[in-house]
């Protein structure tokens, strides 16, 4: 959804992911290898491998919750998917105080809220249809 929404309005890429990566490594002393053009597409790769990575994690994490307790309804399960990612996307950024909420416009909440709804209803849905086998 991210992707489809920059080629509708023909948006560029977030900067966040990469400055996080930025402030992590900082944070944590490990430099990121490279330099120019080769150490930015590093960062940038990372940068989106943070966002999968949090997608993958939650939804396995709902996974194993929605295999261990009570059945939730598809939209339930969905409502917990859109604030992991929420959180698990959003969190750290905030945390590190690359990004600040309470600055973004309109179209930079639609922007962030529309592809984590997005994931949130598919990975219900998804949870649901494997639960049927």
């Amino acid at each position: 959804m991210t992707y489809m929404d920059m080629v509708v309005r023909g948006r560029p890429a977030s900067t966040t992911p990469s400055r996080t990566v930025e402030e992590v490594a900082a944070r944590l002393g490990v430099p990121v290898p490279g330099s120019g053009p080769q150490r930015s597409n590093r960062v940038s790769a990372l940068g989106a491998l943070g966002g999968l990575l949090t997608g993958v994690g939650s939804g396995a994490a709902l996974a194993v919750v929605r295999a261990t307790g009570p059945r939730r309804s598809p939209l339930a399960v969905g409502v917990i998917a859109v604030a992991g990612a929420l959180l698990g996307g959003n969190g750290p950024m905030i945390a590190l105080g690359v990004t600040d909420p309470r600055d973004w416009s309109a179209a930079d909440w639609a922007a962030d809220l529309i592809p984590h709804l997005a994931y949130g209803l598919v990975t219900g849905w998804v949870l649901d249809r494997l639960d049927r086998g």
